[in-house]
């Protein structure tokens, strides 16, 4: 009688977990940017949030953001770029691109009708989500490096796309996802935001706005 107990207790548990998982996910769609790469949506209470990592080559009024810069150029420019973590194409398949924040603070970044989100924004959004919210927001990957502890329940899907260096390098693919907030936080600086396998929260810092980060955009 009391194996049989537990079992129910278990499985009423798992239950209550299962329900909650969905809770977060108010809704899903897609959405198109101006190279006609298409993403998955998901809407988190109020807002409507990509659920990929953006891959545009080109801001929404069709001007092309430079790339292929090298160590020195990256580090130098003060215009908008993008690269692809170690030039990988794969990667670019998987993780999308890293933005310099002189991309982001065009304003022109994302798809006509989204912008990249504020801090506010951002905040919003892991209030909603509560305790735990990198837990619930990274994706149930094996790109992760383990052990990686995640439910995906908010449908944030996050995923390690790690960071370029203002020196150029690429470091932290697997260990951790970062995106940029477009708050300017000091004069060299921005607000991000960060995922990181070992941690079941979010990392909330500044970084030098010469790095690159993956992009995540919200719904205007």
């Amino acid at each position: 009688m009391k194996i049989l107990k537990l079992f129910s207790i278990i499985l009423f548990s798992l239950s209550i977990f299962s329900c909650k998982k969905e809770s977060y996910i108010k809704g899903r769609g897609t959405v198109s940017d101006i190279d006609s790469n298409v993403y998955q949506t998901v809407t988190i209470g109020t807002q409507v949030w990509m659920a990929e990592n953006l891959k545009t080559t080109r801001y929404n009024d069709g001007t092309t953001i430079a790339t292929d810069l090298s160590d020195v150029q990256w580090y130098a420019t003060d215009s908008g770029a993008y690269a692809i973590y170690d030039n990988n194409a794969a990667n670019n398949n998987t993780y999308g691109k890293l933005y310099n924040w002189n991309a982001v603070n065009t304003g022109k970044l994302a798809p006509i009708g989204w912008h990249v989100p504020t801090d506010v924004e951002w905040s919003t959004l892991i209030s909603y989500i509560g305790d735990y919210a990198g837990f619930k927001m990274k994706s149930n990957s094996s790109l992760w490096t383990a052990p990686n502890s995640s439910d995906n329940s908010s449908g944030f899907s996050g995923l390690p796309g790690g960071i370029r260096e203002s020196s150029g390098i690429y470091i932290g693919i697997g260990n951790s996802g970062d995106w940029w907030s477009s708050t300017k936080i000091q004069y060299g600086t921005a607000g991000i935001f960060e995922l990181n396998y070992s941690r079941d929260n979010i990392v909330i810092a500044d970084l030098l706005k010469t790095m690159g980060l993956s992009v995540r955009c919200v719904k205007d």
